[in-house]
């Protein structure tokens, strides 16, 4: 698995200086998936600014990422540097309240 350092580098210092980071496919405004949207939406909802990465305009961060992440798939939710996970385990946190409450720190 060959992976270029000056992507994984670019990769860890996005996820360092964003403690709220979904890497997804389009923005939040203009989700270009489902899945990409209802992530969003879900962040959203919990009032909290986030960063974001469209990983459509980054094909070395969208082939890069899965493999040094050991996940394959987008949306992808960084929350202060650790992976939290995809659109499902989103979701079902939002549900939960368990997101909310991951989040609440970051509230303005």
């Amino acid at each position: 698995m060959e992976v270029d350092q000056n992507v994984v580098k670019t990769i860890e210092s996005q996820i360092k200086d964003n403690p709220i980071l979904l890497y997804m496919k389009g923005s939040p405004q203009t989700p270009h998936c489902g899945f990409s949207a209802h992530a969003s939406q879900a962040i959203m909802k919990c009032g909290v600014e986030f960063g974001y990465i469209n990983i459509l305009e980054n094909p070395e961060i969208r082939s890069t990422l899965p493999k040094i992440a050991k996940w394959p798939t987008f949306p992808q939710l960084y929350v202060k540097g650790e992976l939290i996970g995809g659109c499902d385990i989103i979701l079902e946190m939002y549900e939960t309240g368990e997101l909310q409450d991951l989040l609440a720190e970051f509230k303005n």
